[in-house]
């Protein structure tokens, strides 16, 4: 396998003439590639095999269908997004007459892609093809059995006439993110915890290399008066264990008022009951236990009857009632199928608890969609989900992200292909005004003259403003 110093040099030298093929063509690459995971759809539901509780379905649906839904997302809006922004006279101020501009998105280079293990395909595999779409090179680090599937996906790409050079796959190890960061990486886009977020926003602190950072997230679910609380249930029952509770952005803290806290108890508990253990990697099941253990010792009690999984056993999900913002359990990013109800006198009282919390990366509410709609706006999250949960957010047009420990910067959507690009100024001046060039003697008079013409309240103040920059202009004409 190629190192991870040879796949960044090698990628950089791609990039250069990546960069140089006009737009449509690189799009007319990715259509190419759209085409191929459509029609090698079984191939790369095979590389998923080696994800935890995965079956064809949920990796077509969750991964396989989404990712063709983004590329073609990039063929239809990044012609427009990424087209140069012409900047004429309108909202220009008068003292640059005679000055035009462009804002032009130029590719950054050589991005890194750090993907997850929860979506191994989905997530690093839209980065990537963004990037590229862009004008850079992605390389791309797949997180915990995520190899075969990266693999197959620049794969295609290379059928589709990408330079396999372009989209290098590394292996899994973080050693070998980190040995791509030292080779001299433009951007790294990190799908993954806190942890892994603060490790490498370390190593990218002395060469100021920008991140884009998708981190861990403890969702919460608001249950308003007047909410359908069987539709609840029902979404609650299914976050918990979809995609085996490896979901950043599942509920993990519901809070509802308490006089409806009893019966969407008696609505979720045969739904859990039902569930079925789930497969969950030792480390995320160790960390859940111990802190589902701190929270039944404070009190919380579980919906339905429950016990520890034995090691290296399916986790059986668990819904925890008589629970309290201040446990432990509520503030951690639990990467296992557990949520904890929370029992509040009203909304502020929910938007109080749910501020205990150091992550903001999605949030669902459910309840009447006007007042559902006005308290989401109040919700501190990157994606809030009115009555429903997840699914929404697999939109190619929308932007995913959080705030505080859920990370900064977006991927996906306009936001997240504007992301793999820099901001370039282009300013032209015409004609021989250059008044900057004939001295300062009066420059102050012409700017405070100038600020009352055009800042000044009234009339009387904007003409006796524009009157001073003249007569100001005048007399340094004549000196």
């Amino acid at each position: 396998m190629t190192s991870p110093a040879d796949a960044v040099a090698a990628a950089r030298s791609a990039q250069a003439r990546w960069a140089a093929v006009a737009l449509p063509e690189r799009l007319a690459r990715l259509k190419r590639l759209r085409h191929r995971v459509a029609a090698q759809s079984t191939g790369l539901v095979a590389a998923l095999a080696s994800v935890p509780g995965r079956d064809p379905a949920l990796s077509l649906t969750a991964e396989v269908a989404p990712l063709a839904d983004a590329i073609r997302f990039l063929e239809r809006e990044a012609p427009a997004l990424l087209r140069p922004r012409r900047l004429g006279a309108r909202g220009r101020p008068v003292w640059l007459f005679g000055h035009t501009a462009e804002v032009r998105r130029e590719p950054l280079g050589v991005v890194l892609v750090i993907g997850p293990s929860n979506y191994p395909l989905l997530l690093p595999g839209v980065q990537a093809l963004q990037a590229l779409a862009a004008g850079n090179a992605a390389v791309v680090k797949p997180g915990l059995n995520g190899h075969p599937a990266m693999l197959a996906l620049a794969r295609l790409a290379a059928e589709a006439g990408i330079d396999p050079a372009l989209l290098p796959v590394l292996d899994e190890t973080p050693e070998s993110a980190r040995a791509a960061i030292a080779a001299g990486v433009d951007k790294v886009v990190l799908t993954g915890s806190v942890r892994s977020g603060m490790a490498v926003l370390r190593e990218l602190a002395d060469r100021l290399v920008p991140a884009t950072l998708e981190l861990s997230g403890s969702d919460a679910t608001f249950v308003l008066p007047g909410a359908d609380l069987v539709l609840a249930a029902r979404c609650l029952a299914w976050g918990l264990a979809f995609n085996t509770g490896a979901t950043c952005i599942a509920p993990r803290r519901v809070f509802a008022p308490r006089e409806s806290m009893r019966e969407l108890e008696a609505r979720l508990r045969p739904l859990a009951a039902a569930l079925k253990p789930q497969p969950v990697a030792k480390a995320p099941a160790e960390s859940a236990l111990e802190l589902i253990q701190s929270a039944l010792q404070a009190g919380a009690r579980p919906l339905v009857p429950w016990s520890p999984p034995a090691a290296d056993a399916p986790f059986p999900p668990l819904a925890l009632t008589g629970a309290d913002a201040d446990m432990a359990l509520l503030k951690a990013d639990v990467f296992a199928p557990v949520l904890s109800l929370v029992a509040v006198e009203n909304a502020d009282a929910a938007l109080a608890a749910n501020a205990r919390c150091p992550y903001a990366l999605g949030a669902s509410v459910f309840g009447p969609i006007a007042a559902a709609r006005d308290f989401a706006l109040r919700v501190r999250a990157g994606v809030v989900t009115i009555n429903d949960l997840i699914v929404p957010s697999a939109d190619p047009r929308l932007p995913f992200g959080g705030w505080g420990q859920s990370g900064f910067g977006r991927t996906r959507g306009a936001e997240g292909l504007l992301e793999m690009t820099a901001a370039k100024v282009v300013t032209v001046r015409r004609g021989g005004f250059r008044p900057h060039l004939d001295g300062a003697a009066d420059a102050a008079a012409i700017a405070r003259g100038y600020l009352a013409a055009a800042h000044g309240v009234g009339l009387r103040e904007r003409l006796g403003g524009l009157v001073a920059t003249l007569m100001a202009m005048a007399k340094k004409k004549k000196v």
